[in-house]
């Protein structure tokens, strides 16, 4: 629920003060209602102990994360609240990365200079590369190092860039090359105390005037104000423990609705730019150019990355259904999905994880269920959630469906195919998601997901709103790395690999291919396309 403004005079208009003010009133109210009752009620001592524990912990993030933006909020009103009508500045505003009118606060002699972005709300000053006219996102208190802008500090390619298209889909390397030298990084280099700075990153990026509010706003914690975000407040979703400043493990789909229809803009673009500087291994590459038909694009998961041949198991199911379409594979998460691979490693000796899960996994046994609950869960089920393998490759998951669909948004296609498997099939259920909300963007044709690592129950309204002829969901009962592995890690939650989505709807269909899908490594060879 948003907000209701009753009074503010001039201030009330404000989007980053409002959105910071709204984080603030929601994280204290969460520091307050962390209780100890759940804690308080487990049998095992060591158990309630490490709970009591890890609900200080949250109180005490919580209550930070309150502090920044009570700062924040404090820190615009101070610098909103009287501005020149005579000193503006007109440029891109690194904030809501929009052309507008910066005002100039009357600040006391001697201090650096702040301007207000009148679209966005927030503090900005002059972009200090020689020749630009740009305006940066000006921080708190004394500036040590030189502030630049969002396309000199590399937070998006380009301001104009961002904005528009960019033709066929494997174009997009064209479209993600930075237009201008990353000045940021070499005064900072230059300087060579950033160290100090990299100290306090998460607390820094909240406490950012474009930032903090937005973040506190998203997903579980209300609404959200696209005028009030940046790429660097965004990169934390999914990202990071709650101590560590992160939205942990409830940030990763909730920048679906953060990007919402500014998939494809500039903000889009800098989502999309933040998560692939911490991806390195993300690609889309193009495997056949096809003959008229619509393209499809695939996403393989964990466990299941084909070695040796780049379509792996793929080809066969692919042109069995779509002889005519070019064919694109998303590389993603290689070292999320190499991590979770490993997971249970240590735990089974010299038997490699991924040889001892598949194994495990394949037997419909006690014994299977027994290894892959005693022993791949409990390492899944880590306290520390930054660590944790499961959540980190379900996390990227959910980043790289976010990038797949801005960068489809981009294109001149009308409509694309989406097919995954595993937690490629998250991919492509975000993917859809997101490019869902352009309402001028291209369609889904259909979604085919096998063995899809998400959960079976929610609203798919955001899933179908953008799929013209259907969501297959491919499941089987047999599947036990859905049914022990996926199960223990989601703290219960069934997979919709494993008993279908539900509820279903008109565009939702889900098939049952358990008479020929005996283990979760069986799809791709024994599944046909509906």
């Amino acid at each position: 629920m948003a907000p209701t403004i009753e009074s503010g005079g001039a201030l009330e208009s404000n989007p980053a003060l409002l959105s910071n003010m709204w984080a603030y009133a929601k994280t204290w109210y969460a520091a307050r209602m962390t209780s100890n009752a759940d804690a308080l009620a487990l049998a095992d001592p060591d158990e309630q102990k490490a709970a009591l524990k890890q609900a200080e912990q949250d109180r005490r993030t919580a209550q930070k994360r309150a502090d920044a933006y009570a700062s924040t909020a404090q820190w615009i009103a101070d610098v909103a609240d009287d501005v020149s009508l005579l000193d503006v500045l007109h440029g891109w505003c690194s904030s809501c990365f929009l052309v507008n009118e910066h005002r100039k606060s009357n600040r006391p002699v001697g201090q650096v200079p702040v301007y207000v972005c009148q679209g966005c709300g927030s503090p900005t000053l002059p972009c200090v590369a020689i020749g630009c006219d740009n305006l940066a996102v000006r921080d708190r208190g004394a500036i040590r190092f030189p502030q630049f802008c969002a396309e000199h500090r590399h937070d998006i390619p380009g301001f104009e860039k961002s904005q528009g298209k960019y033709g066929e889909l494997h174009e997009y390397e064209e479209f993600l090359q930075y237009e201008k030298p990353d000045l940021d990084k070499a005064s900072k280099i230059a300087v060579g105390s950033v160290v100090v700075l990299g100290v306090a990153v998460p607390l820094a990026l909240l406490a950012a005037p474009a930032v903090g509010g937005a973040i506190g706003s998203l997903g579980v914690f209300g609404g959200f104000s696209g005028a009030a975000a940046t790429s660097h407040g965004l990169a934390l979703l999914g990202g990071g423990s709650l101590a560590a400043g992160g939205l942990g493990v409830a940030g990763g789909t909730a920048v679906v609705t953060a990007v919402g229809a500014a998939v494809g803009g500039a903000l889009g673009a800098s989502v999309a730019n933040a998560y692939l500087r911490e991806d390195k291994s993300f690609g889309i590459e193009l495997l056949r150019p096809g003959n008229g038909g619509v393209p499809v694009i695939f996403a393989s998961g964990f466990l299941t990355e084909g070695k040796g041949e780049k379509w792996a198991g793929w080809k066969a199911i692919i042109n069995e259904r779509y002889a005519d379409s070019p064919v694109y594979r998303v590389r993603w998460g290689a070292k999320e999905l190499r991590d979770f691979g490993i997971l249970g490693a240590s735990a089974v000796g010299k038997i490699g994880g991924v040889a001892a899960t598949k194994t495990a996994a394949a037997v419909g046994t006690k014994a299977g269920a027994k290894f892959l609950g005693n022993v791949v869960g409990p390492t899944m089920i880590a306290a520390d959630l930054a660590k944790n393998p499961w959540h980190v490759a379900k996390s990227r998951a959910d980043k790289t469906g976010v990038i797949v669909g801005d960068l489809l948004a981009r294109t001149n296609a009308d409509s694309y195919v989406l097919i995954g498997h595993s937690l490629g099939a998250r991919v492509m259920v975000v993917a859809a998601e997101t490019l869902g909300t352009k309402p001028d963007g291209p369609r889904i044709q259909a979604a085919h997901l096998l063995g899809a690592a998400i959960g079976a129950k929610s609203n798919w309204d955001a899933l179908t709103a953008g799929v013209d002829s259907g969501v297959f969901c491919y499941h089987s009962t047999n599947d036990n790395v859905l049914k022990y592995v996926y199960k223990t890690a989601q703290a219960g939650e069934t997979a919709a690999g494993l008993v279908g989505f539900s509820p279903v709807a008109t565009k939702l269909q889900n098939i049952d291919v358990s008479a020929d899908v005996k283990t979760h490594f069986d799809y791709l060879d024994n599944v046909q396309l509906a």
